[in-house]
């Protein structure tokens, strides 16, 4: 009976953890394998746009959880456990080649200036990452400064976003079929759309499967 008194007073722990400390939680990981080190609580706060009160709050329950491990006094002390990477997706790099314009095309360098982690759920096949300069796909969600994962591949449908290669130049569009007539369309009212003719050179590189913001949450697109 004394025992059962206790159960019933005890409070049953909560096993679950919230989408906003997941979103902590996978923040952690990537920052922790991009960089080589943790991340500090006022990185964090800038990256998730609130404050580092908030963050400590976020940090306590995530430690009491059993999700990360804090040593005192180390500015980079937070540890992810195993029993919070199990929540995790499984992340590959994927090679950022350099920068495509969401604007008038301009030649896109493909060289290596650095690696974006990826979800291996999505990133599929050989993919490869851009980073977008321009605003005409602000409609689609792709802002100045993103980066784009792109599945290599030369052919896409109709209506689907690319990364194109017109002559020797590269620019993300949504690609428009119409019969004979294929057009790079933009998502942004302000530009006019691309229209191929017969003797452009058109290259299909890829179709855009993510796009990844380099600006922090809730801050990026407040305008």
């Amino acid at each position: 009976m004394a025992q059962e008194r206790q159960k019933k007073r005890g409070r049953k722990p909560v096993a679950g953890i919230t989408p906003v400390l997941k979103k902590t939680l996978h923040l952690i990981q990537n920052l922790t394998v991009q960089e080589g080190h943790a991340p500090t609580v006022m990185e964090l706060a800038d990256r998730l746009g609130i404050s580092g009160p908030s963050v400590h709050e976020q940090l306590r329950n995530l430690e009491r959880k059993g999700y990360i491990r804090r040593r005192a006094h180390k500015a980079r002390s937070i540890e992810v456990l195993k029993g919070g990477a199990t929540l995790l997706p499984r992340l590959i790099p994927v090679p950022i080649l350099g920068e495509v314009t969401a604007g008038t095309p301009i030649l896109a360098e493909e060289n290596y200036v650095g690696e974006v982690l990826v979800e291996t759920s999505v990133a599929r096949g050989r993919c490869f990452a851009l980073s977008v300069l321009g605003d005409s796909m602000i409609e689609a969600g792709i802002v100045d400064g993103d980066i784009v994962i792109v599945r290599q591949q030369p052919i896409a449908e109709s209506g689907e976003i690319v990364v194109a290669l017109l002559e020797d130049e590269a620019t993300v569009k949504r690609l428009s079929i119409d019969g004979e007539r294929i057009t790079l369309q933009p998502a942004n009212p302000d530009y006019a759309p691309i229209v191929v003719q017969q003797e452009d050179a058109l290259r299909i590189l890829g179709k855009v499967i993510a796009v990844r913001s380099r600006t922090p949450p809730g801050k990026e697109r407040a305008s």
